[in-house]
């Protein structure tokens, strides 16, 4: 059915309790963040519509709520490359000591290991940020293999069925980059743009297994998910009754996110431990396929960028970053 152990990978995420934690608090901060300052900025629509009539206040709470809400989403925007490089990234490096045996050195925390291992391979966040959002361009270019193969094929209802198909796996898809980003990590290479580059055409060459699975553990994780978002309707609700002028549609949107954290916390890292444990079977004692190489060049504009990346940094060149993330 699948190829990953659930029981090994809780076993692993139980020894990296403290990032577990540390995911937990980044997360659920998060959320909380975005309830406060949507408070808040509902309280202030509440105030101005004070000198109104009472449908005018009602209005400016909800536009006072939503304003608040775009307000930290925008920061959160801004804040993700550093959560990728301080939470998920390290999390990534402890998760490989403990897959390829590896003791977690003596009178260090993990954290701290973890900061010093992804510094010493990205020492900018920007740089991991630049890559990873590459990385991500060509692994849904690799998933869209399936979908331009269904659409070929002479049977009935076969389009429809390649869009359902393809929206799947864009969710699935979603648990892969990281992994890339581990077999970077993982090499301790000199040049990490050059191991996530081979570490795609390893992936492309493999995408079969490595797809199967990645739809096993969306289905799963975006389950459990589910399950979260209708146990936390309940204090959602007891959140948006407390703000000023209730927020009806508050106790879903606040209900979604502590779904969102607990599965980036929680069930995030439980999926991509899963996948790290297919990937780094599936291809031990593989070596690149040059024709997979020459696939993904001709098919992804952004594997040809980051396959530059991996030749510039080779001859001490690397172009400027925000090239490396145009589209």
């Amino acid at each position: 059915m699948w190829d990953f152990s659930i029981g090994a990978t809780l076993g692993m995420m139980g020894r990296t309790l403290p990032f577990i934690l540390l995911r937990l608090a980044v997360y659920f901060g998060i959320t909380l963040g975005y309830i406060l300052v949507t408070g808040v900025g509902a309280g202030v629509g509440y105030g101005i519509g004070g000198f109104g009539e009472e449908g005018l206040r009602a209005s400016t709470t909800m536009w006072g709520g939503i304003a608040g809400f775009s307000i930290f989403g925008a920061i959160m925007y801004w804040a993700r490359e550093y959560i990728l490089y301080i939470v998920k990234a390290g999390h990534i490096a402890v998760l490989i000591e403990l897959i390829d045996g590896n003791p977690m050195p003596q009178g260090r925390s993990q954290i701290a290991h973890a900061s010093t291992v992804v510094k010493e391979r990205f020492p900018q966040a920007s740089a991991l940020f630049a890559m990873d959002q590459l990385i991500k361009g060509v692994v849904r270019a690799i998933s869209g293999l399936v979908q331009g193969i269904l659409t070929i094929l002479p049977i009935p209802g076969v389009r429809q069925l390649g869009v359902i198909l393809s929206a799947f796996l864009r969710v699935a898809v979603g648990f892969i980059d990281e992994v890339i980003l581990a077999y970077a990590i993982r090499t301790k290479s000199d040049n990490a743009w050059m191991s996530a580059k081979e570490a795609l055409v390893l992936y492309g060459q493999n995408y079969k297994p490595m797809l199967k699975n990645a739809a096993w553990l969306a289905i799963i994780v975006y389950g459990l998910s589910f399950l979260v978002f209708l146990v936390m309707l309940a204090p959602a609700a007891l959140v948006v009754y407390l703000m000023p002028g209730a927020w009806a549609a508050g106790g879903m949107v606040f209900a979604l996110l502590f779904a969102w954290s607990v599965k980036a916390a929680v069930l995030e890292p439980f999926a991509i431990t899963c996948m790290m444990q297919v990937y780094f079977k599936t291809i031990e004692g593989q070596q690149p396929n040059p024709e997979w190489d020459a696939k993904l060049e001709q098919m992804s504009g952004k594997f040809r960028k980051l396959k530059d990346r991996a030749l510039g940094a080779a001859e001490g060149d690397i172009a400027p970053l925000p090239e490396a993330i145009q589209k």
